[in-house]
């Protein structure tokens, strides 16, 4: 029999284009390894799952491991939500030395004898740093100076002044105690440098100290005995069987209120009208579930009408 030829004729290779699947929608709990950012992740887990749209919902040091919510398709318009929620840390620091970054990464600038500090001294110490408390972040960081990140001055030499922000320490237990090294578990609010902390628990005691190493152990009711880990979905990527690791959207707004609507409500939300629910609007935003139990959208109460105004649609069909 002969073989078939190309449209063209002769044996021209025709050129074969690898066709995007759909777009899947969920969170993915991952458990960063230490030596890749958070955008590092991000793009592996692209390869992975062959999905463009991913976005994490709080950055990791590159050092650090544990804990990174990503989301994927629909969900990432709900990453500001995880963003809000209460993280809990594992952190390692050292005593008797200071860095220029304040954890591992940076050079030795100071020195100290630390073998004087006493489990009791480090007790009274870490009381200053519960509840709310000011924090002035490490220059080796991504916030803005003049429209310029501190971490790249920080590389110039540049040293400039940064105000101080308010964060809240729900949670501080000491783990274990092997001078010179002091291991915490923190449970803090959005926006805590868990490097300051170290840098400045070294300074209440006067011996200096920076963060070794850091593991996020929680980001809301997402824990790290749930998370997976690259090499797992590495190895599942061949039958696309990675999806078994992907909650639902709704998985990222679970700590908010909800209501499940009517097929008559779903169309007005749909189409961005407000609707009237029995809700308490004293508990913030609601989440709103069709009766399958698809998130359809986040609605906010307009208390001068007395309705819901949906503020992100997720569901379109």
């Amino acid at each position: 029999m002969d073989e078939p030829q190309a449209p063209n004729g002769g044996g021209a290779q025709q050129t074969h284009r690898r066709v995007r699947p759909p777009e899947v929608s969920g969170v993915l709990n991952l458990d960063k390894p230490a030596g890749i950012s958070s955008h590092d992740a991000v793009n592996r887990l692209r390869r992975i799952t062959n999905q463009r749209r991913i976005g994490h919902t709080g950055t990791l040091d590159p050092t650090a491991t544990g804990v990174l919510v990503l989301c994927l398709g629909q969900a990432t318009r709900l990453a500001e939500y995880v963003a809000e929620a209460r993280k809990v840390y594992r952190a390692t620091i050292r005593l008797g030395i200071d860095t220029s970054t304040w954890d591992s990464e940076g050079e030795v600038v100071a020195e100290a004898d630390a073998s004087g500090v006493t489990l009791a001294g480090i007790e009274n110490a870490l009381g200053a740093f519960e509840g709310r408390i000011q924090q002035v972040p490490p220059m080796y960081s991504a916030l803005k100076h003049e429209g310029h990140p501190l971490y790249k001055l920080a590389r110039r030499g540049q040293e400039v002044e940064r105000e101080a922000r308010e964060v809240t320490i729900y949670a501080l237990e000491i783990e274990a105690w092997r001078s010179p090294e002091l291991v915490l578990r923190i449970a803090c609010s959005k926006g805590t440098y868990i490097r300051a902390i170290a840098h400045d628990l070294g300074v209440a005691l006067g011996v200096g100290a920076y963060l070794a190493a850091l593991r996020r152990l929680a980001v809301g009711a997402f824990t790290v005995e749930q998370a997976v880990s690259l090499d797992t979905l590495y190895a599942a990527d061949h039958d696309n069987s990675w999806q078994r690791y992907l909650q639902p959207a709704g998985a990222a707004v679970a700590h908010m209120p909800s209501v499940i609507v009517d097929a008559q409500t779903v169309a007005r939300i749909r189409y961005g009208q407000t609707v009237v629910l029995d809700a308490n609007p004293e508990l913030g935003l609601h989440c709103a579930y069709q009766a399958n139990g698809e998130l359809l959208a986040i609605l906010r109460h307009n208390a001068d009408a007395d309705v819901w105004q949906p503020t992100k649609v997720l569901s379109a069909a």
